[in-house]
């Protein structure tokens, strides 16, 4: 259908934010009015976001939503991002470019503001790579069947001095935070979580109404620092033979070491009446089926690509991370959108720093904007890329150096939703 010029898009007005909230909930195929109480809550979560909406005659028939946010790069530096949320284009206007319009005006003011990506979690694959957004982490849930697993059912807490304890809200957004920061120093693909997320994770701020308090443990070592904290949910059921069935539902698990890994999830596997345990999204190179006698007794149940980024400065965003090895390449960089392409020269030291500079060399290896993003946090290979024709070498062995150089020992996680 042809782009109609009189739909207005634009940012939401402070009295157009229940119009907003609805087209919202629409597009997302929930009920479309919020209550008052809900209505509030997100008024208040969303309003350092930036919010726009698409009007046709008064009425809000598409949204968007982009926050300031931190992405932690190979090596422990944080760049900052333009988070991308609340996409929607209601039934009744799509093919209309609506989603166009936001994203690139977005996009340009984003990169005006000097962020040097921007993120999101993409619903569906296919929308995303037309804006120059490549899926950059992958999410993995493992299903472990407890009896099967080998573990010591006789377990009583860590053997290595530390402790499990449980944790109040209060006390998980006075120490969660910190802990979080950590994280973030030690593992890309990592997002920042401000107040408001604590909040909401806490049920102090309901945006979505009613909630149910979760369960919360925490690990400490046997100094007393706290290095691991877990949320999960039990799912109730009983067989017909009156046998407890339990289910262990992890909202989001967070360790800095392998011992409160370990500690964690051996005592969720040792909770009583618990069979089986959900892991929540994962990184793909997790430790945890490393951690059961039987690692097949951890099944992977989903896998799917997860954080999505568009590289908004290629120099800048290169520039930001660590090298695995040092060595140069030469990158034909295309894009469509006309934020950053070019051609540029890698320059990796051996101490893992790196330096991009645009040259008139001859170009090494060509890619996509897209493509990069999938390389640039190390989760993706250029030679897996090159053979299925989604990257070309233009000198032979260009994609395996640009693997040694980029790809990671540990791979990107990104454990938020947002």
């Amino acid at each position: 259908m042809t782009p109609r010029a009189d739909i207005d898009v634009r940012p939401v007005g402070e009295t157009e934010f229940a119009d907003w909230n609805r087209a919202l909930n629409t597009g997302f195929l929930r009920e479309p009015h919020s209550s008052d109480e809900v209505l509030e809550a997100r008024r208040k979560a969303f309003a350092a976001c930036r919010l726009v909406g698409a009007f046709d005659s008064g009425r809000c028939v598409a949204t968007f939503r982009s926050f300031a946010q931190e992405l932690t790069a190979v090596g422990g530096r944080a760049v900052p991002a333009d988070a991308v949320s609340s996409v929607t284009v209601s039934a009744t206007h799509r093919r209309r470019g609506l989603l166009s319009r936001m994203m690139r005006q977005d996009l340009a003011a984003a990169k005006e503001r000097g962020d040097v990506v921007a993120t999101l979690i993409s619903a569906e694959y296919p929308i995303y790579g037309r804006y120059g957004f490549g899926p950059a982490t992958t999410t993995t849930e493992w299903t472990i069947d407890v009896p099967r697993s080998g573990l010591d059912a006789r377990w009583a807490g860590p053997q290595d001095g530390g402790r499990v304890d449980f944790l109040d809200p209060e006390e998980v957004r006075k120490l969660g935070p910190e802990l979080h920061d950590r994280l973030r120093r030690i593992r890309p693909g990592v997002v920042d979580r401000d107040e408001l997320w604590w909040q909401q994770d806490t049920g102090v701020l309901r945006i979505h109404g009613a909630w149910q308090e979760p369960f919360y443990a925490v690990y400490r070592s046997a100094s007393g620092e706290v290095e691991g904290m877990v949320s999960y949910k039990i799912e109730d059921h009983w067989g017909d033979a009156k046998q407890p069935q339990n289910t262990v539902r992890v909202r989001w698990l967070v360790a800095v070491t392998p011992a409160a890994e370990r500690a964690l999830w051996r005592y969720l596997c040792s909770i009583d009446w618990v069979v089986t345990v959900k892991s929540g999204g994962r990184a793909p190179d997790d430790l945890l089926p490393l951690f059961l006698p039987d690692a097949r007794a951890a099944a992977i149940t989903t896998q799917a690509d997860w954080l999505w980024v568009r590289i908004l400065d290629v120099v800048r965003a290169l520039e930001a991370r660590t090298y695995e090895a040092a060595g140069s390449l030469v990158l034909e960089v295309t894009d469509r959108g006309g934020l950053t392409g070019g051609r540029y020269r890698l320059e990796a030291s051996e101490d893992g720093t790196g330096s991009c500079t645009p040259t008139d060399a001859s170009a090494e290896l060509s890619l996509e904007i897209g493509e990069l993003a999938s390389l640039w946090l190390g989760d993706e290979s250029a030679v897996r890329l090159a053979a299925a024709g989604r990257v070309r070498e233009e000198r032979a062995g260009a994609a395996r150096q640009a693997d040694a150089l980029l790809r990671t020992s540990r791979r990107p996680w990104c454990p938020d939703v947002f």
